[in-house]
């Protein structure tokens, strides 16, 4: 039998907080069905941004030549893994730093090692007090797409409403976005497995990139 697994990155300072709570909800949903899940705390790491050195481009060994973290621990995990959910909290109407930095270096490993985090499955949870939160939601979606990844909706955008720590469970339109997601990446990914069982291949796909496009 084939074990799927997703791993979530959340990208909150707080680690038992709304974002956390968001996303265990999710899982709750994951778990019903089987699939294993991780729940890994970015928020308070010290998670350097992308110094666009484009080593990653000459070794192409999946990993950031930057071994001074965590990235590369994490890296070894998204490869074995069947998707990811990032979670941020909303900070000054944009995402985390820590969330950012991860998306930055992990997004230029993958594109530089023949996109290896395509096919997989994303989906992204965000917590908010009141503005920025779809663009949040956005930008951690973006990352999703150029990655060739397949990403999961739900019954309205994956957003949770709150302040305090706890707050979050009192959205109850929040909360069930948070369970009906949790249900339609259990789907998708049963449907993934059922093809790969039938032996469906993957297409292939050409990406040429232009290695001038960072100054």
């Amino acid at each position: 039998m084939i074990t799927q697994k997703i791993l979530a990155f959340n990208g909150s300072p707080r680690k038992e907080g709304n974002t956390s709570l968001l996303i265990k909800s999710v899982f709750e949903e994951l778990n019903k069905s089987e699939i294993e899940t991780e729940l890994i705390h970015v928020g308070k790491k010290q998670l350097q941004g992308c110094i666009a050195c484009m080593k990653c481009w000459e070794n192409k060994d999946g990993h950031c030549a930057m071994g001074n973290d965590s990235v590369n621990e994490y890296l070894d995990k998204i490869k074995e893994s069947d998707g990811l959910i990032l979670g941020s909290p909303v900070y000054c109407a944009s995402l985390s730093a820590q969330i950012k930095a991860f998306m930055d270096r992990v997004s230029m490993v993958s594109c530089a090692n023949d996109h290896m985090l395509k096919r997989k499955v994303g989906a992204a949870v965000v917590a908010v007090r009141r503005a920025g939160a779809v663009f949040t939601f956005n930008t951690m979606n973006n990352f999703f797409t150029i990655l060739q990844m397949v990403v999961v909706s739900s019954s309205y955008w994956n957003m949770g409403y709150c302040m305090d720590e706890g707050e979050v469970l009192k959205d109850t339109e929040g909360m069930q976005t948070m369970r009906n997601l949790g249900r339609n990446m259990a789907w998708i990914l049963k449907s993934i497995k059922a093809g790969k069982e039938k032996g469906i291949q993957e297409p292939e796909t050409k990406v040429e990139v232009l290695m001038n496009f960072i100054r």
